[in-house]
């Protein structure tokens, strides 16, 4: 089994720049800013042959006794409850705060093996600067700078000999083989790490009720019925007018990288409030991305039937270029409408994975043109002849054939219909291609 090591200490000494160095990656958000990590995020590592798994956590706030600090500090002791080692992180530069006491005292109590790693090192000598971290009690001062690297990998070699476990000999395994990357997207404040905790059975994220809770793109593994998933909770999308702190923007732009490298995106939306502007902006950028998707109307407890049938209307009006996607009404909190929500999901996932047989593209092409012809362009009239699969995630057809530039986009749409009818392409966009073929001997006249 892979060690657990967790990364903990007050706000902005560090920890997710250590995470993104423990695990070579830019997973964790990084800036100069206190309090961008809120959930606890895991990531993967390994020195040499030996793997490990990163918990990176927010600021750690021991006393905290209400508000957003307190559910942040719940993640950071489950994070350390899970943990065999513990990293406590401290700030080199800015020294040894009243903070940093009441952290050693609750990491003293447990009896866990814990590392004191002062950050921020670089350029400092070991002795006199240093010297008041002691006071801390938790033995030797290991001097790093996670933003240039310094002392990482004696750290690490530290945290790994401390547990005293096995070399493991086989390599990193591909923890993408066969896994169903599902991102869950949406306004802030829709029930997105509601839903998520929901699945989990565990406050595994936090859930607030404020805007802009969660700030990075958390994944979780999970399986269900043995298939194995991986819930992505990103942050809530504002319009851009709106968003006014440097954080909210890195957190935007992590939502963004966290839609494109999904296979399935659940766009919530909120019953509350009904399909606004940014829900359409959401989806359309899905969309664009080529994300298969399932739409969700959370909080369908909390509207009556007048609400409910105006949200129905305002899906068909505002999203009724999501047609292709399964709705489902749902109640996060209470449990309600969640069953069929995953048969909407692996089912949009096959249909973005499926193989379409050349022959039977061909077909269904060939009937489609039967049944009702392109419309005559200029002279000519286009020549629809075969059609073969140019790729997956999303579907796309490559139609060949002549004079195929003259193909309006009613009629792509018409085509579009009836290859979803004959291959049950739901809930995954599909792109059509057109393809001329080209007379060798127009320029020879």
């Amino acid at each position: 089994m892979k060690p657990v090591i967790a990364l903990v200490g007050r706000p902005n000494v560090g920890k997710s720049t250590l995470f993104n160095r423990l695990t070579r990656s830019r997973d964790a958000i990084v800036a100069d800013f206190a309090g961008l990590t809120r959930d606890r995020h895991y990531g993967q590592g390994h020195l040499g042959k030996r793997e490990y798994i990163v918990i990176d956590t927010g600021g750690f706030e021991p006393r905290a006794e209400s508000g957003i600090y307190k559910e942040m500090a719940k993640q950071t002791r489950q994070a350390v409850a899970e943990a065999d080692v513990v990293l406590f992180l401290v700030d080199a530069r800015a020294g040894l705060s009243a903070q940093d006491h009441d952290i050693a005292d609750y990491l003293r109590r447990l009896g866990k093996p814990c590392l004191l790693v002062a950050n921020k090192a670089e350029g400092m000598r070991e002795g006199a600067q240093l010297a008041e971290f002691y006071e801390l009690g938790l033995g030797a001062v290991i001097p790093v700078s996670a933003a240039h690297g310094q002392g990482v990998r004696s750290l690490l070699e530290g945290a790994l000999d401390a547990l005293d476990l096995p070399d493991v000999d086989e390599a990193p395994p591909d923890a993408a083989d066969g896994v169903i990357r599902l991102a869950v997207a949406g306004r802030p404040n829709v029930g997105k790490s509601t839903l998520i905790n929901t699945w989990l059975g565990e406050e595994r994220l936090v859930a607030f009720d404020l805007p802009g809770t969660t700030r990075d793109a958390i994944s979780v593994p999970f399986e269900r019925a043995g298939r194995q998933f991986e819930l992505i909770d990103t942050a809530g999308l504002r319009r851009k007018g709106k968003v006014f702190e440097a954080i909210e923007k890195f957190s935007v732009v992590k939502t963004l990288q966290a839609i494109e490298s999904a296979h399935v995106v659940l766009l919530l939306l909120d019953a509350t409030q009904g399909v606004t502007d940014q829900d359409a902006h959401i989806a359309g950028f899905i969309l664009e991305a080529g994300r298969a998707v399932v739409l969700a109307i959370n909080k369908w407890d909390a509207v009556d039937d007048y609400q409910r049938e105006l949200v129905r209307r305002s899906v068909e009006s505002r999203l009724g270029f999501l047609k292709f996607a399964e709705l489902h009404f749902i109640s996060a909190r209470k449990r309600q409408g969640l069953g069929p929500l995953w048969a909407s999901i692996a089912r949009a996932h096959q249909a973005a994975m499926r193989k379409l047989p050349t022959p039977q593209l061909t077909r269904t092409l060939l009937e489609a043109v039967q049944f009702q012809a392109p419309k005559r362009a200029g002279m000519y009239r286009p020549k629809l002849r075969y059609a073969h699969q140019g790729g997956m995630n999303p579907p796309v057809i490559v139609v060949h054939g002549n004079s195929l530039e003259g193909v309006t986009d009613t009629y792509k749409r018409y085509l579009e219909g009836r290859f979803r009818q004959v291959f049950d392409l739901i809930g995954t966009p599909l792109r059509i291609e057109m393809k001329t073929t080209h007379n060798p001997y127009a320029d020879k006249a």
